[in-house]
């Protein structure tokens, strides 16, 4: 054996073709279901017993057990993905949460509650196949060589289509050929439950206008004044120290009449219509300035000058490429999309999902609070709400957003077609329209994508695969880590 097959042949004893989707899923498992349980936060009703001034309910710890099944004698034990693929069951977890809740600040009552079944991917690690022999996987009635990184819902093998979209929170600069504007900016915030489009554009006259959200084409200064960076000497310094641009001074000349942050809300309150007293509408800007602009950055007033500045950098970006000739940046390079593997789908869709239990929660405990027959927060709790939800989902490949085709059925034709369909990649974009240079084939698809599998027609160059041997790292990078790794290199920051 050369050097070369012994080292090919040593990787695939520790990894599997579909890797990345396995990894993808226990990251869910193990560190999304928290955070997203953590983004709901306190649960506050409106309605409350007359005997009380305030009460809360407070979801702590998630988790999830190995595949079960309850028989209709009620007996509980483990399920294994043959049984569940001749029986036509889901093959999935009980879903574990710790609630607890407050009244008057006293915490008066902690349980533990079966919130929903969440589907396991076979093969991962909460899956009962997880690390056994080839002998031990035949006495439990599977092909030893299965990859597994698909889930079985109601008896059917069903497949989580990776999905490729632009990187979010970055910067996209386009030349236009026709409209108002001859060059404009997108970017998309993401943050949590939030990925909010924002457009820059520069008009004919030099103003510039920010959209976002409620926000339609504002004057870019006066968002910025809003957010508290009010002198336009400090302005002028943020969006650029070396070289001043013309076309801030007229953007700057035509807010002039804005001189506070009071001034900034009030104008941004009457283009957003709004006809409410002023102290609510001020206090209602700034929130959707705290929760729609940048939210990347931080979604309280404390992020406020933040945005600020960011706004700053991102007028002075905007101007080195429509002022200064320098290339905008290339869509189709590879460095500039991510990749939405099993685990962040399945994030998206217990995210939303998640909302709907807490509001299904909320409603049946004002019911109840009506009629005075309210009791305990655990019957207030339907599991078969978020299972239902989920395993629909998945068994219609009808995704949140209304994306279709997102889940489906593995192709078993042969071991390849099955291993190449696990490996698929979906675009966003229309397969309708023509998209010439996001069909075409990118240098920076170089071991990370196969040059030849896609399909003939309307999908060619919209429907990929990943390389064989490509894996997609699901390590985030922390701001604190990258914070000490700048300063080791010498880089002051601001206090």
């Amino acid at each position: 054996m050369n050097k070369g097959h012994f080292l090919i042949k040593k990787y695939f004893d520790d990894n599997s073709f579909i890797q990345s989707n396995i990894e993808s899923f226990d990251h869910f498992i193990d560190y999304e279901l928290q955070r997203i349980i953590e983004e709901v936060g306190e649960i506050i009703p409106t309605i409350i017993p007359s005997d009380m001034n305030e009460f809360k309910i407070k979801f702590e710890k998630v988790w999830i057990t190995k595949p079960s099944i309850t028989e209709a004698d009620g007996s509980k034990r483990d399920v294994y993905p043959c049984e569940a693929r001749l029986r036509m069951l889901t093959y999935s977890a009980p879903l574990m949460l710790k609630v607890s809740t407050y009244i008057d600040g006293m915490q008066r009552e902690t349980f533990t509650t079966e919130i929903g079944r969440i589907p396991i991917m076979v093969k991962s690690k909460y899956c009962h196949l997880n690390g056994l022999k080839r002998e031990e996987l035949i006495s439990k009635m599977e092909d030893p060589t299965d990859t597994g990184g698909y889930f079985i819902i109601n008896g059917n093998e069903r497949v989580l289509i990776t999905v490729e979209d632009l990187a979010s929170n970055k910067l996209f600069i386009q030349q236009n050929k026709t409209g108002p504007s001859k060059y404009s900016a997108k970017l998309f915030s993401e943050q949590g439950a939030y990925r909010i489009p924002h457009t820059i554009e520069q008009m004919k006259d030099g103003m510039i206008y920010l959209s976002f959200t409620r926000f339609k084409r504002v004057p870019i200064i006066i968002v910025i004044k809003a957010l508290g960076l009010i002198k336009d000497q400090d302005i002028t310094k943020y969006i650029s120290k070396e070289k001043e641009y013309d076309d801030i001074f007229i953007n700057l000349f035509d807010s002039m009449e804005v001189r506070s942050q009071k001034d900034a809300l009030e104008f941004l309150s009457k283009r957003m219509g709004m006809v409410q007293p002023e102290d609510i509408k001020l206090d209602r800007v700034k929130e959707q300035l705290d929760k729609y602009l940048l939210p990347h950055l931080g979604i309280t007033d404390k992020s406020r000058l933040v945005k600020a500045y960011t706004l700053c950098k991102l007028i002075k970006k905007f101007f080195m490429v429509s002022k200064e000739g320098l290339e905008p940046q290339d869509k189709d390079h590879y460095a500039n999309k991510k990749l939405k593997l099993p685990g962040d789908l399945l994030s998206d869709l217990f995210r939303v999902n998640m909302r709907i239990l807490v509001g299904d929660i909320l409603y049946n405990y004002q019911r109840l609070v009506k009629r005075g027959k309210f009791s305990t927060v655990k019957n207030l709790i339907r599991d078969k709400l978020l299972t239902s939800r989920i395993q629909s989902a998945l068994a219609t490949g009808t995704w949140v957003g209304g994306r279709k085709g997102v889940s489906q059925n593995i192709i078993r034709d042969n071991y390849l077609s099955s291993l190449s369909h696990l490996q698929r990649i979906a675009s966003l974009l229309s397969s309708t329209q023509e998209n010439f240079e996001a069909r075409a084939l990118h240098p920076t698809h170089w071991g990370r994508l196969c040059a030849i599998e896609t399909p003939e027609g309307t999908s060619i160059g919209l429907r990929k695969n990943l390389a064989l041997l490509a894996s997609v790292t699901q390590e985030e990078l922390h701001e604190e880590k990258i914070k000490k790794a700048l300063e080791t290199m010498g880089v002051e920051f601001a206090k």
